[in-house]
């Protein structure tokens, strides 16, 4: 039993990294795609930076992806897991007295997110290896803005997917953000102050994400 606890605690505590990681990935990204917003030749230029820089695609793009499929996989895991650890029958078991919706359907928001993801990837990262490497067009460091734009130009549909799939985001980081400092042990005088930045964090950056696309979709009707 004692070995199994153990196990069960190493998967919450990566799990927990691998959220982290994700989160501060999903602060960077946020704060490139902002540029767009209010400054395309800076989005243009970081976008550039990002796309041809040597370490950002062979090193930390890697890790990224590496990331991601390690965090989706682990949650699945657990939930699995979870479910059949419970010795009582949903029948009788009363979640909603015991938890937020958030946290009792961590596996459902975080399927939004990863069916998001792909949707992205055929978006925006799957368009870049065909731009770059398949048709080999000369590099272009101003095209970055007009392809992001391009995305939202008269499409609702789009744009709705993508305000939708980061209401769902936030409601997986709401609890998930949190709970990834409980369980590698963040437990201290300072731990309602981060509640705080976490809740913060968890409604203001998906619903930037939100803005920036909405921005978009209405600035070039």
């Amino acid at each position: 039993m004692a070995g199994i606890s153990k196990t069960s605690i190493a998967r919450k505590f990566a799990m927990a990294l691998s959220g982290l990681f994700l989160v501060l990935f999903l602060a960077q990204h946020f704060t490139i795609n902002f540029t767009s917003v209010v400054s395309p030749s800076t989005f243009n230029e970081i976008s550039h930076f990002m796309g041809t820089n040597f370490v950002v695609q062979a090193i930390l793009q890697p890790i990224l992806i590496f990331g991601v499929v390690f965090h989706f996989i682990m949650g699945f895991v657990l939930d699995i897991r979870n479910r059949k650890a419970r010795s009582v029958s949903y029948a009788k078991f009363n979640g909603a007295s015991n938890s937020s919706w958030m946290s009792r359907n961590m596996i459902i928001s975080g399927s939004v997110v990863l069916l998001f993801l792909g949707l992205h990837f055929y978006d925006f990262w799957i368009p870049e290896l065909v731009h770059k490497y398949v048709e080999s067009h000369p590099d272009d460091p101003t095209r970055y803005y007009e392809e992001t734009v391009a995305k939202f130009t008269g499409d609702p549909i789009r744009t709705g997917l993508y305000a939708l799939s980061f209401v769902f985001l936030m409601l997986h980081l709401l609890h998930g953000f949190a709970s990834s400092f409980q369980s590698i042990g963040f437990n201290n005088m300072y731990s309602k102050a981060l509640k705080v930045f976490t809740k913060a964090f968890a409604i203001v950056i998906p619903m930037g994400f939100v803005f920036i696309a909405i921005f978009h979709y209405f600035n070039n009707l």
